[in-house]
C-alpha cells in the first residue's frame, strides 16, 4: 500500500512527526512489518529536519512499535513491529523505581492478573504451552542454578502460564508487572537466609500450580497463585512498611530533638 505523507507543523517537531506516524497506524495505512521510507526521503516530505525525525523514531523504538536497523540493504531502515512486552516492562520498572506506583499496588495488580491467567490457562492452555512451563521448572530445580537465573526462570514461568491463558493482553500486562519488580525480588532472594530451602519451597509451589493447571482445576490454581504471590511478594510489602515506619519514627525523634533544642 502506498502511503501519502504530508508536511507537519514546525512547533514541537518530533511530537508532530509522532502524531503523523500514529495517525497512519490508526488509519491502517501502516501495519506491523511495514517499512518507513529512508530518513533522507521521509524528512523532506514531512518538512522536518533529520534530527527531529530521528528523535521521533527513537521514541517509537523505546515504546516497542518500531525497530531501526542501521546500514544498507534490504534489512536496513525503520520497520513497524509489535513488541510491547519489553517496552511496558521497562517503563513500569522506571516508574516503580521513581515511586510512581506503590509496592502494594503492584502486588494487588499481580494478584488480579495472575488469578485470571492461571484460571484461564487451566481451560485454554495447549499441551505445548504447559510443556514449556514444565521445562522451565525442571531447570529451576537444577542445583547449579544461581539466584539470578532462578529469578529469570521464575518470571518466565509466570509469563508462560499467562500466554497459555489465550489472552495476549493479560500475558503482556503480567510480563510487564512481574518485570517491574524483578530487581526487588532478586534482592529478596539474594538476602534469603537459607537459599536452598527458599528455592525448594518456591519450586514445590510452582510444581503444584502447574499440576492444577494441567488438571483443569482453574479455581484451585487461582487460589494457590494468590497465596504464592502474597507469600513472597507480600513479605516485600511488609518489609517496606517496616522501613517506612522506622524512617517516620526517626523523623519524629529528630523533630522532637529540634524542638527541645529551640526551647533551651
Amino acid at each position: 500500500m502506498s502511503v501519502e505523507w504530508q508536511p507537519v507543523r514546525q512547533s514541537r517537531t518530533h511530537e508532530l512527526v509522532l502524531e503523523s506516524i500514529e495517525q497512519r497506524v490508526f488509519a491502517g495505512e501502516l501495519k506491523a512489518g511495514d517499512r518507513l521510507p529512508p530518513e533522507r526521503e521521509l524528512a523532506p516530505v514531512l518538512g522536518v529536519s533529520r534530527s527531529a525525525l530521528r528523535e521521533a523514531l527513537r521514541v517509537l523504538e523505546t515504546i516497542g512499535v518500531l525497530v531501526a536497523q542501521a546500514g544498507r540493504g534490504p534489512d536496513a531502515g525503520a520497520r513497524i513491529v509489535r513488541n510491547p512486552d519489553d517496552a511496558l516492562g521497562r517503563l513500569l520498572r522506571l516508574h516503580f523505581a521513581l515511586g510512581s506506583y506503590r509496592l502494594e499496588d503492584v502486588l494487588e495488580a499481580r494478584v488480579v492478573l495472575e488469578r485470571s491467567s492461571f484460571a484461564a490457562a487451566a481451560e485454554h492452555a495447549s499441551a505445548e504451552d504447559l510443556d514449556e512451563a514444565e521445562a522451565l521448572l525442571v531447570r529451576m530445580k537444577e542445583p547449579s542454578v544461581g539466584v539470578a537465573e532462578f529469578n529469570d526462570l521464575d518470571t518466565r514461568f509466570h509469563v508462560q502460564i499467562a500466554r497459555g491463558s489465550g489472552n495476549q493482553l493479560t500475558s503482556t500486562l503480567t510480563s510487564a508487572v512481574r518485570e517491574s519488580v524483578r530487581p526487588l525480588i532478586l534482592q529478596a532472594l539474594e538476602a534469603a537466609e537459607d537459599w536452598p530451602a527458599t528455592a525448594a519451597g518456591l519450586n514445590a509451589e510452582h510444581a503444584e500450580l502447574l499440576r492444577l493447571v494441567r488438571a483443569g482445576q482453574g479455581a484451585e490454581a487461582a487460589d494457590l497463585v494468590e497465596k504464592h504471590i502474597r507469600g513472597f511478594h507480600g513479605t516485600l510489602v511488609d518489609e517496606k512498611d517496616e522501613d517506612e515506619n522506622e524512617r517516620e519514627g526517626e523523623d519524629e525523634r529528630e523533630g522532637e530533638n529540634e524542638r527541645e533544642g529551640a526551647a533551651e
